[in-house]
């Protein structure tokens, strides 16, 4: 890869060729102003745009696809405490998960670290959340305290979305006792506004969506809760006969989850009855957004741990009703419940209705439930060639990406028991197991690769939460993975933007602001298509980035231009024309594309840290 001189050579050549164009993609942004209009930019959704042009000259990788573990190397110095001091107490089996967000809106994405903290009856110090802000050169910078995220809770997971449409990321934080809402007050700085929200759900918090299911623009929050447990409940369960582990859910009740209407007035309301959301036989650990009978209400899937998983369907009146058992989707192949764990919705077969893959216990397989289009999902895990290579994993986060860029959705799956004594009783059965990576190979079949892709990426660890971004701004997807106890892992994905890409940033107008829920595809020649959705949640009590990379498939030779079709969360369709490849841009409902630059391939190399004396 290139060293930091060039890429800077390369940055300063590019500005000459891209006149109109706004140059600092560093300028930061703290309020909602509307965004600056790139030259040629379409003024209407219908007209056609012209994009900036896309240097032919740059260079590009080339090799085998490969992901580095650049954790040290890119300053992350972060590790997880589940608070275990013998007690073997539920909560500490569910580790937490991480966030990819922009919070300080450079046009980089930082990463926020979930953490939990040592029990009340334990000693020693109390340990907190991290926030690592990109540095912009491949390294991060851990600015938790002067953050204001410096407090301990016992979370388990995050989502983040700007809740108030002031043009700011703000972070939503899952925990064992009330969850935890961070309003970003520009400046880098956050504010608890918990309490004053009225979003402090007292409940064993799990993964959490933002989404604006009433459609007015506001982004209302899900909040996915597990089971009433608490220590002085806590249940002695063992495996040996002797000697306290683990329990399962099944010893303990389920929680309801919780749905906050946005008030639009910095407060929400409680909305779950009305909603009819409320059911306390829940155990949910993973929740995805989707609109699964396209009717442009987002609905809700949540996936549950040996409890029937469920099916929201948006009635659009402020209502839901769980369709889950008729959908196919509320139990596994043989009739019984599995024990779900992460979830994620997308289009993976090319058919433009999202499908679902879901993460489940050893020897359950994962999921993949196909959307036939009429309502019902069918299970493909086995025919699609996934369901037996997973089948002795247990599953936690799992989501669709497209890691090589061709133009096709692969899955990512993090695996590790919640058992650290399994072995005692299951003899073949890992406590750390290696990650899955699952290549998308057309026809609805998959392949392994994960052994072909670096030996980083396939070391076994008790994984839990996983998210993607381009942190580098290189045009392809890295992974962030955490660990139960154990550190965090950053793996940049090398060599995979030889292939073409686009990337899209979309402003709501009318739509909330992060414009979350709208659906963006990309049409080319030969048939060619690609498409993904803006989403929050998925995953396992993780986030990955806001903005929408679109793979493109392999470079022809020629400058390669694309029809780029966006449905606006509240229904607005956007049409523009011949868009060149390997750009990132920023588009706004109601007018076009505001900013287009191109992306760089060159990789800066980063500063190296100073060793300690």
């Amino acid at each position: 890869m290139r060293n930091l001189l060039t890429a800077l050579l390369l940055s300063a050549a590019l500005s000459l060729l891209l006149p109109g164009c706004k140059q600092d993609p560093t300028a930061q942004t703290d309020t909602p102003a509307q965004e600056p209009a790139a030259a040629g930019a379409s003024a209407s959704p219908g007209a056609t745009p012209t994009p900036s042009p896309t240097p032919g000259a740059l260079p590009r990788p080339s090799g085998p696809v490969e992901f580095s573990d650049v954790t040290a190397e890119a300053g992350l110095r972060f590790r997880h405490n589940t608070g275990a001091f013998g007690k073997k107490y539920l909560p500490e089996t569910l580790g937490a998960g991480a966030a990819f967000l922009d919070y300080d809106g450079d046009g980089w994405q930082d990463i926020f670290l979930v953490n939990s903290t040592n029990w009340p009856e334990q000693k020693g110090g109390q340990t907190t959340p991290a926030l690592y802000r990109n540095n912009q050169d491949g390294t991060f910078r851990d600015v938790t305290r002067e953050a204001g995220l410096a407090l301990p809770v016992y979370g388990i997971g995050a989502a983040a979305a700007d809740y108030d449409n002031d043009g700011l990321t703000d972070i939503y934080v899952t925990a064992v006792g009330p969850d935890k809402l961070f309003r970003n007050a520009g400046g880098g700085k956050f504010q608890d506004v918990t309490r004053a929200a009225g979003v402090g759900d007292p409940g064993f918090g799990t993964s959490a969506a933002w989404f604006d299911y009433d459609r007015d623009g506001k982004l209302d929050l899900f909040v996915a809760n597990y089971v009433e447990w608490s220590p002085a409940g806590d249940v002695h369960c063992t495996l040996d006969g002797t000697n306290k582990s683990y329990c399962t859910p099944q010893k303990y009740g389920g929680q309801s989850p919780t749905l906050y209407r946005n008030r639009g007035d910095g407060t929400f309301e409680n909305a779950t009855a009305r909603a009819g959301l409320a059911d306390p036989s829940n155990k949910a650990l993973g929740v995805a957004v989707l609109d699964y009978n396209d009717d442009g209400h987002p609905d809700l899937f949540v996936a549950n741990d040996t409890e029937p998983n469920r099916l929201y369907r948006n009635n659009g009146n402020g209502t839901f009703t769980d369709e889950a058992l008729t959908a196919g989707v509320a139990f596994g192949e043989t009739g019984a419940a599995r024990a779900g764990m992460g979830v994620d919705a997308a289009d993976y077969d090319g058919s433009g209705r999202p499908s679902l893959i879901i993460g489940n216990f050893t020897s359950e397989r994962m999921a993949l439930y196909r959307n036939e289009g009429n309502g019902l999902f069918t299970d493909e895990a086995q025919g699609s060639g996934i369901g037996k290579m997973s089948e002795q994993s247990l599953t936690f986060a799992t989501f669709f990406f497209d890691y090589d860029l061709d133009g096709l959705l692969d899955i990512f799956a993090v695996n590790g028991h919640v058992s650290d004594d399994i072995q005692k009783v299951q003899p073949r059965v890992r406590y750390a197991q290696p990650p899955h990576l699952f290549r998308n190979l057309g026809r609805r079949k998959f392949e392994e690769v994960t052994a072909l892709v670096g030996r980083a990426l396939g070391r076994a660890l008790v994984g839990r939460g996983a998210a993607y971004a381009d942190y580098d701004l290189d045009g392809d997807l890295d992974v962030l993975v955490t660990s139960n106890g154990g550190p965090a892992h950053l793996y940049r994905n090398d060599n995979a933007n030889q292939n073409d890409v686009l990337r899209l940033r979309l402003v709501g107008a009318r739509s909330n602001r992060d414009a979350v829920g709208a659906r963006v595809t990309a049409r080319g020649a030969n048939n060619f298509r690609s498409s993904n959705t803006v989403r929050t949640g998925s995953s396992y009590a993780s986030q990955s980035e806001l903005p929408v990379t679109l793979g493109l498939g392999r470079p022809d030779g020629t400058e390669r231009a694309f029809t780029v079709e966006i449905v606006w969360p509240g229904g607005e369709r956007m049409t523009l024309q011949q868009v060149k490849a390997n750009q990132s841009l920023v588009v706004q409902e109601g007018q076009g594309i505001t900013r287009a630059e191109p992306v760089i391939f060159a990789r800066a190399a980063p500063t190296p840290t100073p060793a300690e004396n």
